[in-house]
């Protein structure tokens, strides 16, 4: 039986939030540092802009930018998921551990910290820690379970 952890709901909200908010900076900055009358005026000293205003016309494009690439990653990683199956633990679509690489599971930390962490040997022999949280995923106490009874 294979048992599904996918991205948890609390990531993909939190980037949607960091998108919206970036978008919103980049119109409010936007509108105050070109078409908001009152505010130019305030920042405008002898003709020449005071340091609030250049920044209000020059950071614009970059908090857009920060929330269209924040889009970019939410869509890339949306569908990320681990897979707990028959022969294997695979972590997004591109590691797949072999239960036989998978030296120990230390879920000490679980309970209270909602982490834990498994240590593999990979192909070429070397030892790698990967540390695996439920801010990350949704469902991992049964991903959980399954490790701990295919390595046991």
């Amino acid at each position: 039986m294979t048992i599904e952890a996918p991205l948890s709901k609390s990531k993909k909200n939190n980037l949607k939030i960091y998108i919206f908010v970036c978008i919103l900076i980049g119109v409010w900055f936007g509108y105050d540092g070109y078409f908001s009358e009152k505010f130019i005026q305030k920042h405008t000293n002898n003709d020449k802009p005071d340091s609030t205003l250049v920044f209000n016309r020059k950071s614009p494009p970059f908090f857009i930018a920060a929330g269209v690439l924040l889009g970019v990653y939410l869509l890339a990683i949306k569908n990320k998921k681990l897979v707990a199956d028959e022969n294997e633990f695979v972590i997004g679509s591109k590691e797949k551990i072999p239960y036989s690489a998978i030296q120990k599971i230390n879920k000490t930390n679980f309970d209270s910290k909602g982490f834990f962490l498994i240590t593999y040997k990979n192909n070429n022999g070397s030892e790698i820690n990967r540390k695996i949280s439920d801010r990350t995923y949704d469902n991992l106490a049964a991903v959980l379970d399954k490790l701990v009874a295919k390595i046991s």
